[in-house]
């Protein structure tokens, strides 16, 4: 798999004021958009909290399009998307999800993964009263019950159970890693950190800080791992190496707002 890091440098770090009191570590960037990062020597995390209300999320394929890979940011600005991100690993093909894929009526991969593959990340629910993001533990709930109620449904490696379960054993391996997460009020979290962990202490961190994770799931790791912010959203913000991958998601404000 062909790709390289691309993240978002400057966020709003916690400022303490004078006599003591802390200001909150969201930067707002647009209603129901804001931007955070967390120190955790020597690591960096930074987050991306998107109430899923106010944002529209788009799943995109190379396969669904037409057949080319792109970077995050071509995909952004050709798609007029505000925000990419990673939709999970790839087949050597360069083109087919690891996991079930389905955006819309294009299915990417039909086939639903049977190993680790045990959470599935739901968007744009097709009927009335379901929330418009969840992540789905699929050793909770099989596939069948909720799949079909949803326009895009994107099956991934399971980092953190609901709710707030750490499923990975601590290992010698470490990467960069870019993950979706879910919060106590039904946000996606878009988490990057540059800084190779293995995911057990990843994890750890996750659940460490002031996010309110209940759940998250692996959508990139190592050089792959990567994450675009339109610019224009924040004037001091730049892009580093960003190479062609075929599958994202993307948030554009919903045309309601």
């Amino acid at each position: 798999m062909l790709a390289a890091t691309a993240f978002l440098a400057i966020v709003a770090l916690t400022v303490v004021r004078p006599g003591g009191a802390e200001t909150s570590p969201w930067q707002t960037l647009a209603p129901g958009l804001e931007l955070a990062r967390f120190e955790v020597p020597p690591a960096t995390v930074e987050v991306l909290r998107i109430d899923p209300e106010r944002w529209e999320t788009v799943a995109l394929a190379a396969s669904d399009t037409d057949g080319s890979v792109r970077t995050v940011s071509q995909w952004g600005r050709e798609f007029d998307l505000t925000a990419v991100i990673n939709a999970g690993m790839y087949a050597t093909d360069h083109r087919t999800h690891v996991g079930y894929f389905r955006t819309g009526d294009h299915v990417n991969n039909g086939i639903w993964n049977q190993r680790d593959y045990r959470q599935a990340a739901c968007f744009e629910p097709r009927e009335p009263g379901l929330p418009p993001f969840a992540l789905q533990d699929l050793d909770a709930a099989p596939e069948s019950t909720f799949a079909h109620r949803y326009d895009i449904v994107i099956q991934n490696l399971r980092l953190v159970r609901k709710n707030g379960d750490n499923r990975w054993n601590p290992g010698d391996r470490r990467w960069a890693e870019a993950c979706l997460g879910e919060d106590a009020s039904g946000r996606m979290l878009w988490i990057y950190c540059r800084h190779p962990h293995d995911m057990h202490a990843f994890n750890e961190i996750l659940l460490s800080l002031p996010i309110d994770l209940v759940a998250a799931q692996h959508l990139e790791g190592g050089t792959e791992a990567q994450i675009w912010i339109d610019p224009a959203l924040h004037t001091a913000s730049r892009t580093l190496l960003n190479f062609p991958i075929p599958n994202v998601l993307g948030i554009r404000l919903r045309t309601s707002e």
